[in-house]
């Protein structure tokens, strides 16, 4: 029987620019503890665990290597590009909540969009590309198939089938922080 998987490798779809110039993209993230959850809840800047800059110090700790930097700080993270703090929100879902296959899924890396001739939309047609855990690979479109529509997800939490609650996806987890933060729906 082998051992229990505790750190697996990505690649940012971006890449962490340190002060050099130099692009940082192979990392490793190892499984989190209860330590790796719970330190951060004492740290001042994080005023309760709905704060968004839990992620960031979370994330810090998790992250054994990137590139040539053996150590991230929370700074570090501050620094990444959206696209690959998403990425790394959902590769911690998967390693630490999620199957074989999302992990496999998440950690082959985000796809290529499919081609478009006008600009990619915003607002609601940019949620219906939204996956539940981003950079999974999404089928190409077919010009002869049509698009299914995205079932709507639901208002409460999701709840497997052995009764423990899943991890909210990335699209209804933003929108959460956002209403946590005070700020106001965007149209």
């Amino acid at each position: 029987m082998a051992g229990l998987r505790t750190e697996f490798p990505f690649t940012l779809p971006k890449g962490l620019v340190d002060a050099d110039g130099r692009v940082h993209q192979e990392g490793v993230m190892r499984l989190a503890t209860a330590r790796d959850e719970l330190e951060p809840l004492n740290d001042p800047k994080v005023r309760d665990a709905d704060d968004p800059y839990l992620t960031v110090i979370v994330l810090s700790r998790v992250i054994t290597q990137l590139g040539t930097l053996s150590r991230l700080s929370p700074r570090d993270v501050e620094g990444l590009f959206a696209a690959d703090l998403a990425y790394l929100q959902d590769v911690y879902a998967a390693i630490n909540f999620g199957t074989e296959q999302e992990i496999e899924r998440v950690l082959a890396g985000p796809a290529a969009p499919p081609e478009r001739a006008a600009p990619t939309p915003t607002g609601a047609l940019a949620r219906e590309r939204t996956a539940p855990l981003a950079g999974t690979p999404r089928a190409a479109a077919r010009p002869t198939e049509p698009t299914p529509t995205p079932e709507p997800e639901p208002d409460g939490p999701r709840i497997g089938e052995d009764g423990i609650e899943l991890p909210t996806p990335r699209r209804a987890r933003i929108e959460e922080v956002g209403r946590s933060s005070g700020r106001p729906d965007r149209v």
